[in-house]
């Protein structure tokens, strides 16, 4: 057995999320959102070359991107054990690689606190469905547990669009096509066009990167498509901010009128810790009501978040909401609460 897989084996024995292979320090864990070293040896360059050309030999993957331009995505399994998300970069001229801990198997929602109401959009028939929120905040989780619920309940055909693929679906009641970008395809974009003639019922968007991507997604939800994309914003306003922002200024008001047609929900995540020193999520959940769609329309965003908070009847919950139900639960510290609340001053007075 390989040095390597010693280390990848234990990274998932410590239930860590991460696994760090950089010249300079010994070789890491995060664990819980803080950083662990497996051993006192310090990683020379050769090493973490040594290892990253192991990783790729695994993969079955080609170096000469990585060499070309200093940074690569992949993922691979190792039978048995669990499957990885990899960035490969260099930094002070020497190779490095992060490795991100992925299941064999899909989370069960509840046990990683995903609310029903979350869950409960994988019956939504058409239109389009945000998951928002910084990296590592939970994201392909969630959009994992909602492809599975949607794979078990319904019969349709679900196409992914993943970079890369981190969990892997087996076809229940439905067919799942998985297609990882730079190698079942050549981009977004082009993966996205063709998966319209590929008589899709949902398609899931790994990342919406630029004006095109999010317009031909835009297109795939009005033609009566389910659309599940992310992005990498805080919070339901933002996200409906990021793609208008994203267009110039003679087309934002035709795409205002697009999305607030297609738009169906957002969800915007974060992780946090909890009192155990485990991490737990909080979620702010959009539907879009008569007025929320006139306020999208009509560039009125800034009155988004009253809406959502007035919504509570229509199941949303906006994120202080959320942070305030774990805080009332005791599962939060009323520090953390404050930490990562949106608006701390109003929180602190409901505390």
């Amino acid at each position: 057995m390989s040095e390597l897989i010693r280390f990848l084996e234990q990274a998932v024995s410590d239930q860590a999320s991460d696994l760090f292979l950089v010249a300079g320090g010994p070789v890491s864990v995060k664990q819980e959102g803080r950083i662990r070293s497996l051993g006192e040896t310090k990683l020379l360059p050769a090493d973490t070359q040594a290892y990253i050309n192991e990783i790729y030999s695994m993969a079955g993957r080609s170096m000469d991107s990585y060499i070309n331009t200093g940074d690569d995505d992949f993922s691979f399994s190792v039978p048995g054990l669990a499957r990885f998300r990899v960035n490969a970069y260099r930094q002070r001229n020497s190779m490095a690689v992060v490795v991100r801990i992925v299941s064999f198997d899909i989370p069960n929602w509840e046990e990683i606190h995903i609310p029903p109401h979350v869950m409960d959009i994988a019956d939504t028939k058409h239109g389009m469905i945000l998951v928002t929120g910084t990296a590592g905040s939970g994201k392909s989780t969630t959009q994992a547990c909602i492809i599975d619920r949607i794979n078990r309940t319904r019969d349709c055909h679900i196409i992914t669009l993943e970079d890369p693929i981190e969990f892997l679906h087996r076809n229940q009641r439905s067919i799942v096509s998985q297609r990882e970008i730079a190698i079942d395809t050549a981009d977004y974009l082009s993966a996205l066009r063709a998966c319209l003639r590929q008589a899709p019922d949902v398609i899931l968007l790994g990342e919406m990167r630029d004006p095109e991507t999010i317009r031909t997604a835009i297109t795939a939800a009005e033609t009566g498509h389910t659309v599940i994309a992310t992005l990498h914003t805080n919070g339901a306003v933002n996200a409906v901010d990021r793609i208008i922002d994203s267009f110039p200024s003679s087309s934002q008001a035709q795409i205002r009128i697009q999305l607030a047609t297609v738009l169906d929900t957002v969800i915007s995540q974060q992780m946090m810790p909890d009192v155990n020193g485990n991490m737990v999520p909080a979620f702010e959940i959009m539907h879009i009501n008569s007025a929320i769609r006139g306020m999208i329309r009509d560039n009125k965003n800034h009155q988004i978040d009253n809406a959502i908070v007035a919504g509570k009847s229509e199941g949303m919950v906006s994120m202080d909401q959320s942070i305030l139900a774990l805080y009332r639960s005791g599962k939060i510290t009323r520090e953390t609460a404050l930490h990562h609340a949106d608006h701390p001053e109003q929180l602190q007075r409901q505390l």
